[in-house]
């Protein structure tokens, strides 16, 4: 019998929980700790749970108090993370129900939460998951993969969050605060591992004077050259990186209510475009095989022609706080500008199109050096010229901590895009086959309030709205085809999108007791209608319209235990309607957007962190995400390898030319695994002026089918990926050896199916030291 999740099922999982926990919480009110000075004071000496500071309600706010499914990453795994040169995607998994992954490796993260992403590989692809970066949105791909260092707080926001932030959040946020101006200690970090991995990080600064205060931070990664091009004489050809990233930050005070804090940032990244394994898989399997058809080594690959990789960003912002006494006002302008350049062989491996014995039907070859039969060439590039982001915000936000409380504002953004995608007539050449071109202007304007009043009985309710509207104008062209493989040139083609919606979010928290919190949210959430203008393997300009989600859910926070123990459960429902989903590749090598008329989802998440004896500390999550397209009628085209579809045929293939279409109704979403499991453990013990420790971190997730579609070989049965570092500090250095991904997992994260069984696959294990010192 299938099972699904109810509203009121989640409602019932919630009170049942709470009953449980809040007998023997209750028994704990007597006693000398139970004072909220006791409990941070056993938290400070290391006993217990500290409480985290959140700013998901763009306040500051305890978490356990806010009526949102909200986790954290914490110092520690993010150090771990960032030890062996990770970039953003390293933070997958770090929380339940958070998955990241690219086909442009670095430069260019997909998010997905609770199921909901977009696989889209596009410049201009619109996510359903909002990255905000020091109260500013970076709507544009290469703009979220932005590195995370010198950070206060890394948040996870699950649901819909269009109320009280930028735009196109119906899944939810990744929220980065970083280290303010004469808040944070100075400090130098440095890692060299295996490849010559190098991260190095550092910040300086203080106050100048009772009104002045900077602060510097830097980034630099680095990596060698480690996989092996098969094809290519010598060694260790591909994958090197430097990624330097830097921020620089000055605030002043003219006066205690004025606050002016201007920031300058810039990211300049040299290194390699993704690397795509031609027939990674064989026909009826999903495990993966190595570059001569043997065994998988992930340091070897067949690749042809052109590789790298050229990203440059750069952001001005200034803020200004005001504080009226009751109320403060904030001002957030924002300027991002930003290029990219990259060329890379997506076809994957060394094939050869032209060589060896002809079939007389399919007038391809029949015999292809390693890595197996490629049926042709696919060399491209795509560039960003100029990428120009503006957006300004100005909000009230009342300064009570009980009774009313308020915040209102207005947003508005603009974005200016060209994009140009090259398809070159060989591998090694600089002559393009055709050239499509693509401008995209957007605008968005949002005005939001909410409203929340704290109950002298423990009740607190929330209520928000926000009216959005947006507007996309694209034109794009193909002015170049010279081999006529992708069709004769196409003309200017232009369209404009737009939509005014209105969203908004009602909850409410209860404190049982003053350890444990019962909270409930219903919550609309919408993303703005996109255009998809690739023009290099189609003539006409596709459009999604605007996708709206209605998400329920409900929970418990708790910590229990005299505070040894924090626990926290979320139960929740969505239902989206036109979500929008990119057809990506298949036989038909298009990449077109669609709207599926209902996609549902339902699951829980659970977030556990105990101290249970000193000097040990254990955190958890655990995730089960259900989703599912209900879209009768909705189709796709499956892969044009010889792969396994799993779905039933809609429409029949018609021999040579045209791909069967396939039915993708009652599917789960790509890349949304049910289950995501997070685990660590770390431990201190005190020897002379400091201590040693030692912390691991873990992260498994379940299968992932890659695409709309489902195969056998398009999928991933499940990855693992495993840190230890042990190590010696005082309060001033810290001394450490490492290790990332602990058992080198082998797991393909998502692939290429338009021309063979292409795969991407995960990061290799990397070991090393690190010294990081304080002042």
């Amino acid at each position: 019998m299938r099972r699904t999740f109810s509203t009121s099922s989640i409602l019932a999982l919630a009170t049942a929980c709470a009953a449980l926990i809040a007998t023997p919480a209750a028994a704990q009110v007597t006693g000398d700790t139970d004072t909220p000075e006791a409990d941070a004071t056993q938290a400070s000496s290391g006993q217990g749970v500290a409480d985290i500071v959140v700013t998901a309600t763009r306040r500051s706010e305890n978490l356990q108090d806010i009526p949102l499914s909200v986790a954290t990453i914490s110092d520690e795994t993010l150090a771990a993370v960032n030890s062996g040169g990770a970039d953003i995607r390293g933070l997958s998994g770090r929380v339940p129900s958070l998955n990241i992954e690219s086909s442009f490796g670095r430069t260019f993260p997909r998010f997905y939460i609770r199921g909901l992403g977009n696989t889209d590989f596009d410049l201009n692809a619109s996510q359903p998951v909002s990255l905000v970066y020091d109260d500013v949105v970076l709507e544009n791909p290469i703009l979220k993969g932005f590195p995370a260092f010198d950070v206060d707080r890394i948040e996870v926001l699950r649901g819909p969050q269009g109320t009280l932030f930028g735009r196109n959040t119906p899944a939810g946020i990744v929220k980065f605060d970083t280290v303010k101006p004469g808040q944070g200690r100075n400090y130098g970090r440095i890692s060299y591992g295996t490849y010559s991995t190098i991260n190095a990080e550092g910040a300086v600064g203080g106050e100048l004077s009772d009104k002045l205060a900077v602060r510097l931070s830097g980034l630099w990664q680095h990596r060698n050259d480690w996989i092996d091009n098969l094809d290519e004489s010598g060694k260790n050809d591909l994958e090197g990186y430097d990624d330097i990233a830097f921020r620089a930050q000055i605030q002043f005070k003219p006066t205690d209510d004025l606050t002016l804090r201007l920031t300058g940032q810039l990211r300049d990244m040299d290194g390699n475009a993704r690397i795509f394994r031609a027939n990674s898989f064989r026909t009826g399997s999903n495990k993966l095989f190595g570059a001569d058809g043997g065994d998988f080594d992930r340091d070897e690959v067949h690749a042809d022609g052109i590789n790298f990789q050229h990203l440059k960003t750069q952001n001005v912002a200034g803020t200004v706080e005001y504080d009226f006494g009751s109320a403060t006002l904030y001002s957030v302008t924002s300027y991002w500008h930003g290029k990219l350049r990259s060329r890379g062989d997506i076809d994957g491996g060394f094939g050869c199109s032209t060589c060896g014995p002809i079939d007389p039907i399919t007038l391809l070859p029949t015999d292809n050096s390693e890595p197996g039969f490629i049926p042709f060439s696919a060399h491209t590039a795509d560039n960003i010229p100029s990428l120009d982001q503006f957006t300004q915000e100005v909000r009230v936000a009342s300064n009570n901590s009980t009774g009313l409380g308020y915040q209102a504002g207005i947003f508005y953004f603009d974005e200016s895009l060209n994009i140009e995608s090259f398809d070159f007539v060989a591998p090694d050449s600089t002559v393009e086959n055709a050239v499509a071109l693509q401008r995209q202007d957007s605008k968005a304007l949002g005005i939001f309030g909410s409203l929340n009043y704290k109950f002298d009985n423990g009740l607190t309710l929330q209520a928000g709205a926000r009216w959005n509207h947006d507007k996309r104008r694209m034109k794009a062209s193909r002015p170049i085809d010279t081999r006529g493989f992708t069709g004769p040139p196409v003309p200017e083609k232009r369209a404009t999108v737009k939509d005014s919606v209105l969203t908004w979010d009602v909850s409410a928290i209860y404190e049982l007791n003053q350890d444990v919190n019962v909270f409930a949210r219903v919550a609309k959430g919408y993303r703005a209608p996109s255009i998809q203008g690739r023009l290099l393997f189609g003539s006409d300009l596709s459009i999604a319209d605007s996708e709206t989600t209605m998400s329920y859910e409900a929970g418990i926070k708790s910590v229990l235990l005299d505070r040894r123990l924090r626990f926290n459960l979320t139960g929740y429902y969505f239902d989206t309607k036109d979500l929008q989903l990119t057809a990506v590749g298949g036989a038909s090598n298009f990449t077109t957007l669609i709207n599926a008329e209902h996609v549902r989802g339902h699951g829980i998440e659970a977030e556990l962190e105990a101290r249970p004896a000193t000097g040990l500390t254990l955190t958890g999550g655990v995730s089960y995400n259900h989703t599912k397209i209900d879209s009768p009628g909705l189709g796709v085209s499956g892969c044009a390898a010889a792969c396994t579809v799993l779905d039933p045929v809609l429409v029949p293939a018609i021999p040579p030319f045209v791909p069967a279409i396939f039915s993708i109704d009652g599917n789960s979403l790509p890349q949304a695994p049910k289950w995501t499991l997070n685990f660590t453990a770390g431990y201190e013990h005190p020897v002379g002026p400091g201590s040693i420790y030692i912390f691991t971190d873990w992260y498994h997730r379940s299968k992932v089918d890659f695409f709309l579609y489902k195969s056998v070989e398009f999928s991933d049965d499940q990855l693992l990926e495993g840190g230890l570092r042990v190590g010696y500090k005082t309060d001033r250095y810290d001394v450490a050896g490492f290790v990332r991904n602990i058992t080198n997992d082998e797991s393909a994260v998502s692939g290429i199916d338009f021309n063979n069984l292409t795969a991407m696959v995960n990061e290799p294990r990397i070991w090393g030291v690190e010294v990081g010192f304080k002042f």
